[in-house]
């Protein structure tokens, strides 16, 4: 294995942004397992399809918000009315697919809460059931969509969940830790990695 050298921070990062070097240092990569933080993160994902993911990032308490924290037993009780409104709501991205896209995914986690299968060791299947660390030392390494992904995406996609592509999944599986790209180089890299 080739000595470390360690370097600055994954160069997809707006150092001037406060916000983007905290999520970099502080979440993106970092394993998650609660299932409730998996949906939230996958939702949110869906939403950035078209957009950066930093517009995103600074509407997230705006979402946690107008979507009951991400509960999906809430979120499916949501009105019509209320949704109709909530294209109006500047905290959000206000595209009635997105918006209608959480409903479908809430629906979604319940149904597979319903035949007694657990969302986080759903997606964390597609994994193995443990982080794939990989060593990237440029971004032109790293994909846009895996094997992996393209798997995740069929399966959520077949159980009424959209927003969901193969991009949009490797996206959310880098997010949340099930894969490591912070570049080998990157002091994060080690952090993130399990043990």
């Amino acid at each position: 294995m080739m000595k470390k050298e360690l370097q600055a921070i994954c160069p997809w990062v707006t150092l001037s942004d406060p916000v983007y070097v905290a999520y970099h240092n502080e979440e993106w990569g970092r394993p998650v397992y609660d299932s409730i933080e998996l949906f939230e993160k996958l939702c949110l994902d869906g939403q950035q399809a078209g957009l950066s993911w930093i517009t995103i990032l600074k509407k997230k308490q705006g979402y946690r918000d107008a979507f009951c924290q991400f509960d999906p037993y809430k979120i499916v009780e949501l009105s019509p009315e209320y949704l109709e409104n909530q294209l109006e709501n500047k905290e959000i991205v206000r595209n009635r697919l997105k918006v209608n896209s959480i409903v479908k995914n809430a629906k979604g986690y319940i149904e597979l809460e319903k035949e007694g299968i657990d969302f986080s060791q759903f997606l964390w299947s597609f994994v193995g059931g443990k982080q794939i660390v990989n060593q990237y030392v440029d971004m032109s390494e790293v994909p846009t969509q895996t094997p992996e992904s393209e798997a995740m995406s069929k399966a959520l996609k077949k159980r009424g969940f959209n927003f969901v592509g193969p991009t949009i999944c490797y996206a959310f599986m880098e997010a949340v830790g099930m894969v490591n790209d912070h570049l080998f180089t990157c002091p994060h890299h080690e952090q993130c990695s399990e043990k």
